[in-house]
């Protein structure tokens, strides 16, 4: 493998990481990304030799000057001055890769690179950058090791410098040659990743930490937002029910094995009371704080009983607005909170109008909670005013008579509130398609074109119907939306609700049960977990959605609280082994107390630290005498050539920078000097000594330097003159 060939893919593969890392985190514009992956390929394309052009060392010059005055512009503008300073970094990068020469270039490479990881740190460090960070652990040593060596092969020996031969150093050549890099050096330098992993992951997890709002400030986060919409407006045309991105996940502890792939669960996000014929709103927009950081649980109705309640744990992913999502019949929440801010406001859970709940505060990644639903042999009653009665029945008027008929002829025939809700429900399911395409949005009665001209519509006309009919037969009614799902995650074991899930569905007021009931008119195939739960794309995409909730679980989500957790848990493991090996009484019990085996550790390290230290100086010192020997003998050899050189010099016959030293002694004797002879066993004595490994003894070396003497003080004979001739 050639050297320059392998050190250019490396530092390529470090930036290339880099500049992903910072891409996959940062909250950059698609065009931003867009443009920074484009002039990353472009860059790494440009072959060595178009590097060293005049344009390419104006680009070098100009164009980080030209970018930084263009996001200057862009940041006076109002853009986040944190976007720009992660662009301006991304393309940067891409300027320098253009236009490096040498391995100082290549060098500024490796750093900006480093500092692209510094970045995607703090901006969020998703399972995205884990993955480059663990490809920039493997290739960083080598990478460095080659930049380096690069380094000093170009400082060294484009000063003219020579070889052992006295022959100028090719560089050019020393960057094609397949003798400097090979497979073992490759091997071993990737290898290095795995002590300098095991370094970090101790750091990791024996240092405290405070959470990333420390360094962020609270900066809003760029991460990926849930578009978990605020609004029902049936005015809008879109397909609904087809992103699969994870909106959140839950797991119910006790439900029996194997799990069922499907679960439906709805889960209730937030209602509307008001409609005007065309999009639902609420009223009223007051909110009050339910908690704050002193208090884990929310009671909505009543204090959780474990004996009764089913438990369940929910995952939310960041979400916008940042809704809390609770199964129906919940009586209370606990946040299980993570990553608390240092600076600006803690963790609050807020109560909202129509019985929502929103969450603010410390919580840059989520939101990890649990809830408590009652069985459905509990009665949860839920009173509703006289002043508030009237909002809840109200129905606009451009709605056309014929929908009241309807609505009475779907109803009028049941006795009870009850009875009247559920036939209406099962007149929409029974009699009307769901179609995600929705043919009724954008007319301008949705409402009516629904029912009376496509029969046919997503969830969200299926709702308003509904609320609409039971108004118009004096039942109370709201919308609701929120999700319903999921779909069971094997290797994560949990149920993943997707964006997709998205839902909507009624509640209303039954008076015989002083509370709101839940009723879903959809039919079943848009009532329901549409995802696939067989097949490879399947049992891949669980196994990638599974890493990455571990991974901002346990690293990204790791914080002071969880580092104590973890100790707790060790030291509960541990006192759990003493037991059942049988020491847990008598002087045996205090000897294997965890401090005690702990202290007894450190001090086991630190003496064989100083042991291996003095073993190690034992072996320098016996090492050094041979090795000093050594270098005196080179030395001495040196300064023996030296003097025949400066001998040479003073009869006329100084050898060329150029030409080796025996091909020198060879030219002198092809020329028949007198002293060639001489030179050439004198020479011969030198290479001998210095690169064959033969020492001169101490009158070898006396006889070398008369045998030089005799040399300098040769005088060539003077030539006898011609006889006249008569």
């Amino acid at each position: 493998m050639r050297f320059g060939l392998v050190h250019r893919i490396m530092t390529d593969a470090l930036a290339a990481l880099g500049i992903l890392a910072v891409v996959s985190t940062a909250s950059m514009s698609m065009w931003a990304n867009v443009v920074v992956i484009a002039g990353l390929v472009v860059a790494l394309a440009i072959p060595e030799a178009w590097q060293a052009r005049p344009a390419m060392r104006q680009l070098a010059t100009l164009g980080p000057l030209t970018l930084f005055i263009i996001q200057a512009v862009r940041l006076v503008l109002g853009r986040s001055m944190l976007d720009i300073a992660v662009e301006f970094a991304a393309l940067l990068q891409v300027i320098r890769i253009s236009t490096r020469r040498g391995a100082a270039h290549d060098q500024q490479i490796i750093v900006l690179a480093l500092l692209h990881f510094v970045a995607g740190t703090v901006l969020g460090g998703g399972l995205s950058y884990g993955i480059c960070f663990l490809g920039f652990l493997i290739i960083a040593p080598g990478a460095l090791v080659l930049s380096h060596l690069r380094r000093e092969v170009e400082g060294n020996y484009r000063q003219g410098a020579r070889d052992r031969t006295g022959l100028p150093v090719d560089v050019p050549r020393i960057l094609r040659s397949r003798r400097v890099v090979g497979r073992g050096f490759l091997l071993a330098t990737c290898l290095m990743a795995v002590p300098i992993f095991l370094f970090t992951a101790v750091l990791f997890v024996l240092f405290p930490r405070v959470g990333l709002s420390l360094l962020l400030l609270n900066h809003p986060r760029s991460g990926r937002m849930v578009g978990f919409s605020d609004k029902v407006d049936l005015g809008e045309v879109g397909v609904l029910r087809s992103d699969p991105s994870i909106a959140l996940r839950f797991d119910v502890p006790d439900l029996p094995e194997p799990r069922p792939p499907r679960l439906t669960l709805r889960l209730r996000g937030t209602a509307f009371d008001a409609y005007n014929g065309r999009a639902w709103s609420r009223t009223q927009a007051d909110r009050h704080p339910e908690r704050g950081d002193s208090s884990d649980l929310v009671l909505l109705h009543r204090v959780p009983d474990a004996n009764r309640d089913r438990r369940i744990v929910i995952d939310l992913e960041p979400i916008d607005p940042p809704v809390v999502f609770l199964p129906q019949r919940t009586v209370a929440m606990r946040v299980r909170s993570q990553q608390q801010a240092v600076f600006g406001e803690p963790l609050m859970v807020h109560r909202g109008p129509e019985g929502e709940l929103r969450y603010g505060g410390g919580e840059p990644h989520g939101l990890r909670y649990e809830v408590f639903v009652a069985p459905e042999r509990d009665a949860l009653v839920e009173p509703l005013q006289a002043a508030e009665r009237g909002r809840y029945l109200t129905v606009p008027a451009t709605l056309p008579r014929r929908f009241a008929a309807l609505a009475h002829e779907w109803a009028d025939g049941q006795p009870t509130p009850l009875l009247k809700a559920r036939a209406i429900e099962d007149h929409l399911k029974k009699d009307f398609a769901y179609d995600t395409a929705s043919p009724s949005g954008g007319k301008p009665q949705p409402l009516d074109h629904f029912l009376f001209e496509s029969k046919r519509g997503h969830c969200e006309f299926f709702s308003t119907a509904m609320a609409m009919m039971l108004r118009e037969i004096g039942i109370p009614s709201r919308n609701v939306t929120g999700f319903v799902g999921g779909t069971y995650n094997r290797f994560g074991r949990y149920y993943a609700v997707r964006e997709g899930d998205a839902h909507s569905w009624v509640e209303a007021y039954i008076d015989d049960n002083h509370a709101w009931l839940t009723f879903d008119p959809t039919p079943s195939a848009g009532a329901q977990p549409l995802h696939q739960t067989t097949g490879a794309y399947v049992y891949a995409r669980d196994f990638v959605e599974a890493l990455s909730q571990r991974w901002n679980r346990y690293v990204i989500g790791y914080d002071l609280r969880s580092q104590t957790r973890l100790f707790e848990d060790i030291g509960r493991r541990y006192d759990r082994l003493r037991k059942n090996a049988g020491v847990g009484d008598g002087a045996l019990d205090k000897a294997t107390r965890g401090p005690v085996v702990a202290g007894v550790m450190v001090a086991g390290a630190v003496v064989a630290y100083v042991l291996w230290k003095r073993r190690k100086k034992r072996v320098t010192d016996a090492e050094k005498g041979p090795t000093q020997k050594l270098q005196r003998d080179l030395e001495q050899v040196s300064n023996l050539y030296r003097a025949l050189e400066n001998a040479l010099a003073m009869q006329g016959l100084t050898r060329p920078s150029a030409t080796p030293p025996l091909r020198h002694a060879e030219d002198l004797r092809s020329r028949k000097h007198p002293l060639a002879d001489e030179i050439l066993s004198l020479t011969e004595i030198y290479l001998d000594a210095r690169f064959g490994g033969t020492s001169i003894e101490e009158q070898a070396r006396k006889d070398y330097e008369r045998r030089v003497r005799a040399i300098r003080q040769y005088k060539r004979p003077t030539p006898t003159p011609a006889p006249a001739t008569p």
